[in-house]
């Protein structure tokens, strides 16, 4: 690539997004970073991976506002967390990885709101993938050996969890086209054809 650009990937669940995310990063010869995060942010806080991998998606509006508004400072997080839920801790040490990852080069950043966090701070290409319910539920299925009597609710309370999370920076909503630079269904189009679409997109973009 050209210039620095950082691709973000918000997803449904099941939709194959991240699959999307690490071919992509392949195509196009740039890191791709989706659990690292998990692991830099356990190094980050003391937490560890499991426990930040089920906190992620709980944070308060408090600490979403204001980092949408650069109004919180980043700093030794440890020493910065009196009164904050261990949610809020998670998610700024999140946030201070992203940036991190973002300031070092091109890459793609699958979900952790990647895109709120870099915005109007690093040049990004923010991309959303989706597929139909039923598609989901058999990649869900293929993919992760999720009992089909499950599958279901378990996409739904995903979903809904991603849903809340974004939802506390009131501005945009999580899957709405017009918050994405592009959107695609990969139940429709496949997921290298998704993959060869962002790449020329992407290339011409850069």
């Amino acid at each position: 690539m050209k210039n620095n650009l950082i691709i973000t990937i918000s997803r449904e669940f099941g939709s194959g997004g991240r699959e999307i995310g690490e071919k992509l990063a392949i195509e196009l010869g740039i890191p791709y970073y989706d659990k690292i995060i998990i692991d830099k942010t356990a190094k980050e806080t003391g937490f560890c991976a499991e426990f930040i991998e089920k906190e992620e998606q709980k944070v308060t509006s408090s600490l979403l506002f204001n980092l949408a508004t650069n109004t919180y400072t980043f700093g030794n997080i440890m020493s910065q967390n009196y009164g904050q839920s261990l949610s809020d801790q998670v998610f700024q040490a999140e946030a201070k990885v992203i940036k991190s990852l973002a300031a070092e080069g091109s890459c793609v950043i699958v979900g952790r709101c990647a895109d709120y966090i870099l915005k109007n701070q690093f040049p990004c290409f923010n991309v959303f993938i989706c597929a139909d319910f039923d598609k989901r539920c058999e990649r869900a299925v293929a993919k992760y050996g999720i009992a089909k009597d499950d599958v279901k609710d378990v996409i739904k309370k995903t979903d809904k969890a991603r849903i809340r999370h974004n939802q506390f920076y009131g501005s945009q909503d999580w899957g709405d086209a017009r918050n994405y630079d592009v959107t695609i269904n990969s139940g429709t189009v496949g997921i290298d054809n998704a993959v060869q679409m962002l790449k020329a997109l992407i290339e011409n973009y850069n």
